[in-house]
């Protein structure tokens, strides 16, 4: 396969490149990111300029002609769709950004992915093309106490973010059932490991007690998440691109549902046990903040179709992959400020 990974310089993305680029089902490997604030080519040191496989195009999915451009002249077979603005609280003081690059980078990406596999002179549909559309729990809004999203959960977006996520993921199964796009679509849920842009709740956490800083946890700290190590995320959707079915949807979760406040005590007493000269009692730093806008209160994910159709489940528990995750931060800190300077 000729894959185009889109957002490949962000968190999941280059992770994803790391654990896909030498399978031998990938000819050619082709990253396509506009290098935004999250996106950084630190994160695919070792093989941004070196792997035989691997080229860069920086573009951005907003302009159309290029990514036309791209996916023609690299004649890409395979599509993974993660480039994304994805941070709630910058969509919530700026929605624009994630309605250009969310909603109608998808959009210019599907038309080119849609004319090059419509193009008799392309070898695509000879190579079983697919088009990977990674998306999130978020669509699906928020849970009670009890309960799972499935695959038949309907939409409910509660940010700007989420809804720019499920405009996406609609725009690709209406794509699929349209025109006959070989199209699959994959909802997450949160991810954490290494290089995650310090904006996000585990690398804001350990950077804090680091700095002996407050640590900010939204309103009673009780908002309850599923976390799905990034490593297990990225195995499943090489899973979903080589074996899904298409026209289908896929949960992916970590089966590790954790409170915010419990998951920040966690690593407070990580960071105790792995750095005692910090100081110690890393929670007292833990300092309660008035709680965003539309705060969804509980996701949990329903895992069991992508487990018992496609064999996949992770591999983590949430007890290792946080001690790997907490570790890479603190061996990685001039990592963390080659990309916040």
């Amino acid at each position: 396969m000729n894959l185009l990974i889109t957002g490949g310089a962000g968190f999941i993305g280059s992770n994803l490149i790391r654990h896909v680029i030498d399978k031998p089902e990938v000819a050619r490997l082709v990253n396509l990111d506009s290098l935004t604030y999250a996106g950084h080519l630190e994160n695919l040191a070792g093989i941004h300029g070196t792997h035989p496989r691997y080229a860069f195009e920086k573009v951005d999915l907003r302009d159309k002609d290029e990514v036309l451009r791209v996916i023609s002249q690299h004649d890409i077979t395979h599509v993974m769709h993660l480039a994304a603005e994805s941070h709630v609280d910058r969509s919530i003081t700026g929605p624009g950004d994630f309605v250009t690059t969310n909603i109608n980078g998808t959009f210019h990406l599907l038309e080119a992915y849609r004319a090059h596999w419509s193009d008799p002179a392309s070898s695509i549909q000879d190579r079983a093309s697919r088009f990977l559309h990674v998306s999130t729990d978020e669509v699906f809004g928020s849970l009670g106490e009890t309960g799972f999203f499935t695959e038949t959960t309907p939409y409910a977006p509660n940010s700007p973010y989420s809804a720019s996520k499920a405009s996406s993921d609609l725009l690709v199964r209406a794509y699929h059932h349209t025109y006959g796009l070989p199209t699959v679509i994959t909802n997450c849920s949160n991810n954490y490991g290494p290089y995650q842009f310090p904006e996000k709740l585990i690398p804001v956490v350990i950077q804090s007690i680091l700095a002996r800083k407050p640590i900010p946890v939204y309103g009673d700290g009780l908002n309850v998440r599923d976390w799905l190590y990034v490593g297990d995320h990225c195995e499943a959707l090489w899973t979903v691109l080589t074996s899904g079915q298409l026209g289908e949807t896929y949960n992916v979760g970590g089966h590790n549902e954790k409170a915010n406040l419990h998951l920040v005590q966690i690593m407070c007493d990580l960071i105790d046990e792995f750095k005692p000269e910090v100081s110690g009692n890393s929670r007292s730093l833990i300092t309660f903040v008035t709680d965003r806008p539309g705060h969804d209160r509980r996701y949990a994910i329903d895992a069991s179709k992508i487990d018992r159709e496609l064999g996949w489940r992770p591999a983590h528990t949430f007890e290792t992959g946080i001690r790997e995750t907490v570790k890479w931060y603190l061996q990685n800190q001039a990592w963390i400020r080659s990309v916040t300077h």
